[in-house]
């Protein structure tokens, strides 16, 4: 891609990149077969030896498991598409005007998938159609993982490989002891129980990760516990109340435990009829929580004797939300937002870059 060529008439803008993880186009085989083979051929998500796994993938699990998640997908699929990609645009559009509103300019926020559309080459041509030079990453994870986190900017730093003037960047690695962050699970907690009554437990499922993940040295674990740890603090809840565990297993490796959904079918026989379940670490609602979750682990309880699983849905596009996000983004802008250059300056600046440039009037990327 050619990089554009930047009129010297405004200051270059800073802006911000949110970065989610991406859903396919369509409840159909082939779109989740797209989004699929580009979601699991990437090694930080699947860190075997590729002679092993893309056979693997190719030959046994992209020919059948798409068909197996159609009726998932069709499930919790809205008029706007994928709930995750609908939710995470109006996070990116609101994120947008809440930053406006605080500082009194524009700051751009454009959304970019890691897998699936829109991509990051997408968010990143959006930005620098907006004159955007310095760029705050965001990815949409609170807790870091290698297979989310990293993935991410890898998926970012390949495609400004192909960029002549990359702009500056900085990223915000996790936010999952982030005060404010916390604050808006434990009011998200609080506005069910006020609105559905306080159910007997809480149990909060954060996505899962391959054992040996964990063991390499990735954080994700330690933090999830850590975030766990935060909200049942942040709630006054006592040991036996309230406990993690970890959802969404695949492949027969060991993952992290406890799994989700033994843990669930356990509750009953414990005495626990009303179960409430929160997923801190899903920043949009998605597949993992609107169908495992509220749907088949709910048919999971009640199997087991539970009377009622009642999910209490991610932070979403909340203003509670937006507050949090906005509170990161603005630390990681400070030193970048200075006042606009006069008439003047940037007139000069127009007849030093024709001077040095005759060709470009102005034009070019000097200044």
């Amino acid at each position: 891609m050619t990089d554009q060529v930047l009129e010297h008439r405004t200051d270059p803008a800073t802006g911000v990149l949110l970065i989610n993880l991406g859903t396919p186009d369509a409840p159909t085989p082939a779109a989740i077969r797209r989004y699929l083979a580009q979601f699991l051929s990437d090694h930080r998500v699947v860190e075997l030896t590729p002679l092993l796994w893309l056979p693997l993938l190719y030959g046994f699990i992209l020919p059948f498991r798409p068909g197996r998640l159609v009726h998932a997908y069709e499930k919790i699929w809205t008029e706007e598409g994928s709930p995750l990609l609908a939710i995470s645009k109006r996070l990116a559009s609101g994120l947008e005007r809440r930053l406006g509103e605080t500082l009194g300019r524009d700051v751009p926020v454009a959304l970019g998938m890691t897998y699936g559309t829109p991509s990051i080459a997408t968010a990143l041509a959006e930005l620098e159609a907006r004159r955007v030079r310095r760029i705050a990453v965001l990815p949409l994870y609170p807790q870091y993982s290698c297979s989310t986190n990293a993935a991410a900017l890898d998926a970012l730093f390949a495609e400004l490989n192909t960029r002549r003037w990359v702009p500056e960047l900085r990223t915000v690695n996790s936010y999952h002891d982030e005060p404010a962050y916390i604050a808006a699970l434990a009011q998200s907690v609080r506005a069910h129980w006020q609105a559905r009554g306080r159910g007997d437990y809480l149990l909060l499922s954060f996505h899962g990760l391959p054992q040996r993940t964990v063991l390499a040295g990735d954080p994700y674990y330690c933090q999830c516990q850590k975030t766990g740890r935060l909200l049942a603090g942040a709630l006054e809840l006592r040991e036996g109340e309230f406990s993690v565990a970890f959802q969404s297993r695949f492949g027969k490796l060991p993952w992290v435990q406890p799994y989700a959904e033994p843990t669930i079918a356990a509750l009953p026989a414990r005495g626990i009829r009303q179960l409430d379940v929160l997923c801190p670490g899903f920043a949009a609602d998605c597949l993992e929580t609107l169908e495992e979750i509220q749907l088949r682990y709910a048919e999971t309880f009640t199997a087991a004797g539970g009377t009622a699983l009642r999910y209490i849905p991610a932070l979403n596009d909340s203003p509670a939300h937006l507050d949090v996000l906005g509170g990161i983004v603005l630390r990681q802008l400070q030193g970048w937002l200075p006042a606009a250059a006069d008439a003047a300056d940037l007139a000069a600046r127009q007849q030093r870059a024709a001077a040095l440039r005759p060709g470009f009037s102005g034009n070019s990327p000097a200044g």
